[in-house]
């Protein structure tokens, strides 16, 4: 297997078009796995991935072609150009055309002859000693850790060169007692900061508590969402905060005439943000598309990413435009992140606002979510594995499953209390998203529109 940078070279060298973009990334994974108290399998993958991007551009249009492969054989570079520039040819004209981005000496352009970084089985050594210590309890585990290390170069035919090396780990872990379902996650780059005992005290905590049960109706209720359950519904909302589909009115973020950026949605000071240098959640500070969609564009592959705050002070402030899209609608670039955090609540913590709690419901993950209505971001979901009773102030059992009915834009409105933003694992969405930290928030009326059978 040759080098990445080497291949990204020779795939540039054999174009034969007017454009051409290579992405190299080079991973590797490492799992473990666990069930009912015994390891059951661990293992190390290593893959390659690289994509070819040709464009083809006429007197005032572009067409663009991709084609992807894992071949480790060099001579197969030749044919995949050649495929790639065949797909642009007889591709549709690009409604998102626009220049390649020239050289760039951001950061990501200094390093580009370093070599790849890997991860190792050894990642999960004081997870599995602390994990053996819980494989001696009460309590039936089941869980799988993951780490990934992803080396990305990016070339392109203008001279851009950029890479960016992606750590990327989580646990999950299952616990059953006497029929009792419960689910505790952490996401992490090293492991170095992830708590095993922290974990399995908290799963404790939670099954001591499903040992009584109680059924309710569906209904509104008053409810405390974790952080991890926040972490779903805000990942949703970030995903479709695009400024093409809500300039066309096509979106819960449309208004007559334009956007609802600058509209008001709580009175508390929230600011969801999504910062390729927050501290802990770091993601590659520059465009990687090998495709376009309404919120990235091939044609901006290597430009640098910023800090873009979606909700500022409780206000919407701002929606994902690429450099065409923010030409045409005379906005502002911004690029949806890989990362999403959540501030502006108090330092309150979880088991203060549940204290608080008169009557009402601690939700604490959420599962199969699902769009009902892009015009208003209406959500269907199921809960799973902890939905709990409050009655004052203390959790007094386990209450049977539900599905639910919500908008996080419309949560965002009604929403009474947030607490203090912590690192998290979203449930849901953690194959695709790990890196985020929210608060925990109290909803009045959080609404449960169907008792679930699911356990």
């Amino acid at each position: 297997m040759i080098a990445a940078q080497l291949l990204v070279e020779r795939a540039l060298a054999c174009s034969n078009v007017d454009d051409a973009i290579v992405i190299v990334t080079d991973s590797s994974d490492a799992t473990l796995r666990w069930a009912g108290n015994s390891m059951t399998t661990n293992g190390i993958a290593i893959s390659r991935r690289w994509e070819v991007v040709s464009i083809v551009r006429g007197a005032d249009t572009a067409r663009v072609g991709t084609v992807s492969s894992t071949s480790v054989d060099p001579a197969d570079i030749e044919a995949v150009v050649r495929a790639s520039e065949s797909a642009a040819r007889s591709a549709e004209p690009a409604d998102d055309a626009m220049p390649l981005l020239p050289p760039s000496d951001s950061v990501g352009s200094e390093n580009w002859d370093r070599a790849a970084q890997h991860t190792s089985i050894d990642v999960f050594g004081s997870l599995a000693a602390d994990l053996n210590v819980g494989f001696d309890g009460r309590d039936a585990l089941y869980g799988f850790a993951q780490h990934r290390v992803d080396n990305v170069w990016l070339g392109t035919s203008t001279g851009l060169r950029r890479t960016f090396t992606q750590p990327t780990g989580s646990v999950e872990i299952n616990g059953k007692r006497a029929g009792a379902s419960a689910w505790v996650g952490a996401g992490t780059t090293d492991f170095e900061d992830v708590s095993t005992p922290s974990l399995l005290a908290e799963l404790s905590t939670r099954l001591g508590w499903a040992q009584h049960t109680v059924e309710l109706p569906a209904g509104h209720y008053e409810t405390v969402l974790p952080p991890s359950a926040v972490a779903d519904l805000m990942i949703y909302l970030m995903w479709t905060m695009e400024g093409r589909g809500a300039q066309e009115g096509r979106t819960a973020l449309s208004r007559a005439g334009g956007t609802r950026v600058g509209e008001q949605l709580t009175e508390l000071p929230l600011t969801l943000y999504s910062d390729p240098h927050a501290a802990g959640l770091e993601y590659a500070p520059f465009v990687v598309a090998g495709s376009s969609s309404d919120a990235l564009s091939v044609f901006d592959n290597g430009m640098d990413i910023d800090r873009v705050d979606w909700v500022r002070e409780g206000s919407i402030a701002a929606l994902s435009y690429p450099r065409a899209a923010a030409e045409r609608f005379g906005a502002s670039v911004a690029v949806p992140g890989e990362n999403l955090v959540m501030t502006g609540g108090s330092d309150t913590r979880l088991d203060k606002m549940v204290a608080d709690t008169e009557r009402g419901l601690l939700l604490t993950t959420l599962w199969y979510i699902r769009e009902v209505d892009p015009t208003s971001l209406l959500l269907t979901g199921l809960t799973r594995d902890g939905v709990y009773a409050i009655e004052n102030g203390k959790i007094s059992g386990a209450v049977n499953n539900f599905r639910f009915n919500e908008s996080p834009l419309d949560l965002l409105r009604r929403v009474t209390e947030a607490g203090a933003t912590e690192a998290t694992l979203p449930r849901e969405w953690k194959d695709w998203f790990t890196r985020t930290a929210m608060p925990p928030l109290r909803i009045p009326d959080f609404h449960m529109s169907s008792v679930s059978a699911a356990r």
